[in-house]
Parts: C-alpha cells; sequence; structure tokens
C-alpha cells in the first residue's frame, strides 16, 4: 500500500502538481490554500510512512518464509494486491465518495472522470497481476502430489 502511497503523493501531488488532497473541496477557501493543501499533503506522506514501517516489520518477522524460490513471485504479488488495494480504496473514497480531489485537475472538469475511472481501472489490474502471482508463487511452492 505504501509505495502506491508514495507514488501518488510525490508524482502526482508533488511533481507533476495534478492535484493536492483537498484541491476539489467546494470551499474555495479549503481547495485554494496552498499551505492548507500542503499540510493535508504532509499528513496524507506521514499515514503512507507509517504504513511503510508497519510493512517493513511484517516482512522482518516473516522473512523465512521467504528463502523459497518461488516465494518471489508471491511476494511481488502480495506488493501488486497492496498498491492495487490503496488505489481503489484511495480513488474510491477520495475522488468519488468526498470528493476531495480528482487524479488529473489540470485538464478540464468535464475529462476529471476519466482519469479517475482510469485510476480505478489501474487499481484493478495491479490487484488481478498481483492475485495472479502470489497463485502462480502458492502453486510453484507446494509440494507435488
Amino acid at each position: 500500500m505504501s509505495l502506491a502511497g508514495f507514488f501518488d503523493g510525490i508524482v502526482l501531488h508533488q511533481t507533476l502538481q495534478w492535484h493536492h488532497m483537498l484541491t476539489a473541496v467546494d470551499d474555495p477557501a479549503i481547495s485554494g490554500d496552498l499551505i492548507l493543501n500542503t499540510t493535508a499533503d504532509g499528513l496524507f506522506h506521514v499515514a503512507t510512512y507509517l504504513f511503510a514501517v508497519l510493512g517493513l516489520v511484517m516482512l522482518w518477522r516473516a522473512r523465512r518464509a521467504f528463502g523459497a524460490q518461488s516465494h518471489g513471485r508471491y511476494f511481488a504479488g502480495a506488493l501488486l494486491i497492496g498498491a492495487g488495494s490503496f488505489n481503489l480504496v484511495e480513488g474510491v473514497v477520495d475522488h468519488h465518495l468526498l470528493g476531495i480531489h480528482h487524479v488529473r485537475q489540470t485538464v478540464p472538469r468535464e475529462e476529471w472522470i476519466w482519469w479517475d475511472l482510469g485510476f480505478l481501472a489501474l487499481a484493478l489490474l495491479l490487484l488481478l497481476a498481483g492475485w495472479w502471482l502470489v497463485r502462480s508463487g502458492a502453486q510453484a511452492a507446494a509440494p507435488p502430489a
């Protein structure tokens, strides 16, 4: 989850500046306040950082389980599932339910929906690819019958 959060915050918020956390809020005092939006972006980064630390602790505790060659696929799949899950939840909640920002607010407003839907489609692709890798990694690790 954290890798997708870092990508979102670093690439979409900071580098491309397509949106910030609160740029689609109806109140211009909130959506237009760069200091408030930067602070919200920073809190978002803190949360993704905490999830990264938690994930590293969990990985460290499970490190012996990743000794088999086939567990590389399982690990990569788990990363993709985490990224897809983050994008799906963040996309549905922030873009569609709360409407606090959209993927690319630098295009005309009527195009926002297409960027948001593309973001959700990417989330589903990541989830499916991750599921496939986890499944194939588990099958490869299973002892022969």
